[in-house]
């Protein structure tokens, strides 16, 4: 048996033997099984949430161990899945959570086990990678080849104060860099992680104040491309709203990249609300583009991204991307017990043929359970497990990658 655990109002974490750990998909909650679970991998966090009574199994019941003992969940690191979130009962005048991707956890043998899937190979995103003694000098260094430059100031301090990988990325000269480009975005997603009414909970980083100027993103792309080993640029970072609204800076700044160098790989990370912007920069020359998706179904999408939008503009942006040569993977926001709804599963088996996407990554969805519930279109019938469902994806379409990760596409670059 795996043995649920607690944290006291110390924050400090126990087991509690004799008592079943238990998981939630959706409202339902179940004992956690072997295959539920898998050691914590290297680089999680275990939180305890407060307000929030843990709940476990015991002699066949499911009920709170003992208040005020809180729940406690685990944060993975990128290239985990997970397949549970924590089971709790909420108390009354429990605060809001922040934005998190909270997952299920559990002890035996004195080992912890959290309820998710391997997705991906996370070497390049392990966190021992990053945030390096020399990270302040290696920033200094490229402020001295950059100098003046805006965009090069603001990833400083997202590398500095928000550690962001792919802002750190562009002082460590390799693979995967961010270029914030728009502080508007047209939609008003439920979890946006970078801006939150007050009333809700804070963001876990600023957006960028400013439109960067074309020579800017030009001048910080081409140095990035020009030596990075497998170098990619990507648009749409965390720290911004929606990148196309800023098409005609970022496919003039393209054209300028490309006319120093051909390395590397240009991408966007996009809701693909605004056809027009996407087709604009596909034809500057972009080779990847990342969508964001919570949902095939249009309610189930206009209910999280309360955006001017619909999903028939996304299909749009994606055939006009397809067309141009592009890339394209879905940048799935998965919370268990919705994405694997029966009526949700069908309907991302008809976009996904529809559309002839080449990859699905798939992300832990941010945010407090209890906040996105109430908005989310009711359920039907109950989830299948989000394993059965990624299971079912990979046999329905063979051709299509499932992982976590954008990938560098290596075919005709130098």
């Amino acid at each position: 048996m795996f043995s649920a655990v607690y944290a006291d109002d110390k924050g400090n974490i126990y087991d509690a033997p004799g008592y079943a750990a238990v998981g939630r998909c959706g409202r339902g909650d179940a004992v956690l099984a072997d295959d539920d679970l898998i050691p914590l991998p290297p680089g999680a966090d275990l939180m305890f949430l407060p307000g929030r009574s843990a709940l476990a199994s015991h002699d066949g019941a499911i009920a709170p161990i003992a208040a005020p003992l809180a729940a406690v969940a685990a944060m993975l690191p990128a290239g985990y899945t997970r397949t549970h979130l924590p089971a709790y009962l909420v108390q009354a005048g429990a605060p809001p959570l922040p934005l998190y991707g909270y997952t299920a956890v559990a002890m035996r043998r004195g080992r912890f086990y959290a309820a998710a899937v391997k997705s991906d190979d996370n070497a390049k995103w392990d966190p021992r990678r990053f945030n390096s003694p020399d990270l302040a000098g290696r920033i200094e260094g490229v402020k001295r080849e950059l100098p003046g430059n805006r965009l090069v100031e603001h990833l400083a301090r997202c590398s500095l104060e928000w550690h962001c990988c792919t802002a750190q990325n562009l002082f460590y000269r390799r693979w995967e860099a961010g270029i914030p480009v728009s502080p508007a975005c047209n939609a008003d997603c439920l979890g946006c992680i970078s801006r939150q009414p007050a009333e809700c909970c804070p963001a876990p980083q600023s957006r960028i104040a400013f439109v960067p100027e074309v020579a800017e993103v030009a001048a910080v792309g081409a140095y990035h491309l020009a030596k990075a080993p497998e170098a990619i640029i990507s648009f749409g970072q965390g720290c911004e709203g929606e990148p196309s609204l800023e098409a005609e800076t970022i496919a003039a700044a393209v054209k300028a990249m490309r006319a120093k160098t051909a390395r590397g790989m240009v991408n966007i990370n996009t809701n693909a609300g605004f056809t027009a912007g996407i087709e604009k920069i596909a034809a500057a020359g972009l080779d990847s583009m990342r969508v964001s998706v919570i949902s095939a179904r249009p309610e189930g999408h206009r209910a999280y991204y309360r955006s001017g939008y619909s999903l028939d503009d996304v299909r749009a942006s994606i055939a006009v991307a397809k067309a141009r040569g592009v890339h394209v993977s879905l940048n799935m926001l998965l919370l268990p017990g919705f994405n694997d709804r029966p009526e949700e599963t069908a309907a991302w088996e008809e976009f996904i043929a529809a559309t002839g996407i080449d990859m699905i990554q798939l992300r832990n969805l941010n945010i407090d359970p209890e906040s996105v519930w109430p908005v989310l279109p009711p359920q039907g019938e109950g989830p299948v497990g989000v394993k059965k469902f990624l299971v079912r994806l990979a046999e329905r379409f063979p051709a299509v990658r499932i992982g976590s990760f954008s990938r560098y596409i290596a075919d005709n670059r130098p």
